[in-house]
């Protein structure tokens, strides 16, 4: 077969740039990484621009007006490709609180369209995220079906871990969280998430396998939260315990707007940029102007506004979920947070991908790994978007 090849391109490699890049591609795959030659029966000339490996989303709801949770191929299909506009070319659809049938409709649709989405962002696993939350710590989200583990919902909700990549939230406070991720740790991924847990309870957590954090700094315990209950001495929760413990990574919503840049700087400083993902958190409203959106299933989720990039409660007093692509995150992350490109860039391509377990097939420009690619102008903006070699922005 023809072997296309992207010339003069400005490589962005997980650890530096190069100039004059070229990079090679035949059936999907990238076959060569270098600099200088031309030679081929399909070129393409990026005349300087950056050529990145494709940005990997571990946690995004929504976009142009879909949610996953609407439960159709058209929301699907839709989120994909309003996330691909924004260099997004992997990503694990992200549930939210619901009820138990949407819980299954969203997971049994996950492993239906896994793998290629046509013209749009493809399906690398599915992120479970709801069930297993405290309730006190939900957030934005419904006051749904929260509900305890046991091995009749455990078993509905992990029997596609088989399919793909499955990863799964849990409040490490809930009942049962330690039976759960005991079992299953060698099938699935688990997440500490949208909890009030204390420092130790995180540490036991991590003795029983979870090996992730959601959202740094969002819906979580930190110091002066668990003050609030007059406990001494002063004690550490979900927060520092992420900070501390090297076993765990961890990712930031870049949008500019969830986190000020020290917040950003931080995370960057302690954690490092292979502990780090960028994450949107985006909910539907992604490319829609300002107004009111479901968050979650459309008719059952829950109110929320867009108001200046960003999702908002209804009433305007707590942020609720991201309204930004990682691009944006991106341009966040490198500008706001003063991060090198190289290392803003790994945060969004192959720190994700070695998250989530799928490293050796995306998230760095090298030679076996699928031709997934987004071209940035010196502004950052995207100008083109690749997967598998095909051009789908």
């Amino acid at each position: 077969m023809d072997v296309t090849i992207f010339a003069n391109a400005t490589l962005v490699l997980p650890d530096r740039l190069v100039s004059d890049g070229v990079v090679r591609v035949q059936r999907g795959r990238i076959t060569d990484v270098g600099t200088g030659t031309r030679a081929g029966t399909a070129v393409t000339d990026l005349g300087g621009m950056y050529l990145a490996p494709g940005f990997v989303d571990l946690h995004v709801h929504g976009g142009d007006g879909a949610d996953f949770m609407d439960g159709t191929p058209d929301a699907f299909l839709t989120v994909c490709r309003c996330h691909a506009r924004h260099g997004t070319t992997s990503l694990t659809p992200t549930s939210t609180v619901a009820r138990l049938d949407q819980y299954v409709r969203f997971l049994d649709l996950c492993a239906e369209l896994y793998g290629d989405v046509p013209g749009g962002a493809r399906i690398v696993g599915s992120h479970f995220y709801g069930p297993y939350f405290a309730r006190p710590a939900r957030g934005c989200h419904p006051d749904a079906e929260f509900l305890v583990p046991d091995a009749d919902n455990a078993r509905l909700f992990t029997r596609h871990a088989g399919v793909m990549p499955l990863v799964v939230t849990v409040a490490p406070e809930i009942g049962n969280a330690d039976w759960l991720v005991r079992t299953h740790r060698d099938r699935v991924r688990f997440n500490i998430g949208h909890s009030h847990a204390p420092f130790a309870q995180v540490e036991a957590a991590v003795g029983w396998g979870a090996r992730h954090v959601d959202h740094l700094f969002c819906a979580m315990s930190d110091r002066a939260r668990l003050r609030q209950s007059q406990t001494y001495p002063m004690r550490g929760g979900v927060l520092e315990a992420t900070l501390y413990f090297d076993e765990l990574t961890t990712e930031v919503i870049a949008d500019g707007k969830h986190l000020a840049p020290e917040l950003l700087r931080l995370a960057y400083k302690v954690k490092g940029p292979d502990r780090l993902a960028l994450v949107t958190d985006a909910m539907r409203a992604v490319d829609l102007p300002d107004g009111e959106y479901w968050f979650g299933a459309e008719g059952s989720g829950e109110r929320v506004r867009k108001m200046d990039g960003v999702g908002v409660t209804v009433e305007g007093t707590a942020l609720a979920s991201g309204a930004m692509g990682m691009d944006h995150c991106v341009r966040t992350m490198h500008r706001a947070a003063g991060v090198p490109l190289p290392e803003a860039v790994r945060m969004a391509t192959l720190t994700p991908a070695r998250i989530l377990g799928v490293a050796d097939q995306i998230g760095s420009l090298e030679r076996g790994k699928r031709a997934d690619f987004v071209v940035l102008d010196h502004e950052l903006n995207v100008r083109g978007v690749y997967i598998g070699g095909e051009k789908v922005v």
